[in-house]
């Protein structure tokens, strides 16, 4: 969460899983320092657009007292000529964590048991695949991928008794498998409901940020945290290197579904192609 704050503002953050709330009175400490450090926390509150009761909880977050405690630590790195440099944008630094964040899944990769869980899930039908709340984007990112190299994919978004259904019909029609994308924040309905699914004999794959999360395969990559709201560009990589190992596990099957598929679109003018105006 450091990545392009002033060094000892850095310091404070560095380690630090912070809630939408905290990061926009962090974000607007990193841009505004040099004025900051002089507002009350109501001040502070106004101008990050948040309560005042946040900034408490922000600074005890960080291990201080209250906020009074926390501007006279940050005090010194702007007074007493401690800032380093020109500070980078908010929206660089985010980037740059994300590219650290692609590059740990690419020395990871030869760990990832790709090839192996591709096989199984190209097997395995129908495949349920699962992902609640922010997660549900990425879910539906790579089922609607899955679905054509593969001949039976359920999506399930939804929580409640619909998805507890939709897990008992995909185990009653031969599932073996389901792929759950679980990322933070963890909904308890997405653990509970794998947990059913357990019971009834379902293998869980689970694409997710936690090396310990309880599943059979975890395919885990780090969520960029610098902004308000998380980014998903290294889970999403790695989401797609299993559709990938999928295809390779039936390459005939993969081939024959595809070229049918662009038959479809090319007959049902389903995209653009050439000149729009045309």
């Amino acid at each position: 969460m450091a990545d392009g704050y002033h060094g000892g503002l850095g310091v404070l953050l560095d380690g630090r899983r912070l809630s939408p709330v905290q990061r926009r009175i962090a974000h607007y400490l990193g841009e505004h320092l040099d004025e900051a450090i002089f507002l009350s926390s109501v001040e502070l509150a106004e101008r990050a657009g948040v309560s005042q009761p946040s900034v408490t909880r922000f600074a005890m977050v960080l291990g201080f007292a209250g906020y009074p405690e926390l501007r006279q630590a940050l005090r010194p790195l702007v007074l007493g000529g401690g800032v380093e440099g020109p500070q980078e944008s908010l929206l660089r630094g985010a980037i740059d964590g994300e590219i650290r964040n692609l590059a740990l899944v690419r020395e990871r990769l030869p760990a990832f048991p790709l090839k192996e869980l591709g096989e199984q899930l190209a097997a395995t039908e129908p495949l349920p695949v699962l992902g609640l709340r922010v997660s549900c984007g990425l879910a539906t990112t790579f089922a609607y991928y899955a679905r054509r190299i593969h001949p039976d994919v359920r999506l399930l978004t939804h929580g409640g008794s619909e998805l507890t259904d939709g897990l008992h019909a995909a185990r009653r029609a031969g599932a073996e498998w389901v792929v759950a994308v679980v990322l933070p924040r963890y909904p308890t309905e997405a653990v509970q409901a794998l947990e059913y699914a357990e019971k009834m004999g379902l293998r869980v794959a689970a694409i997710t940020d936690r090396s310990d999360f309880p599943a059979e395969v975890v395919l885990d990559a780090p969520v960029g945290d610098r902004l308000v709201f998380d980014s998903h560009a290294a889970p999403l990589a790695l989401a797609m290197a299993l559709v990938e190992a999928m295809a390779d596990a039936a390459p005939l099957r993969t081939q024959a579904r595809l070229e049918e598929y662009e038959r479809m679109t090319d007959e049902t003018g389903t995209f653009l192609s050439g000149d729009p105006a045309q």
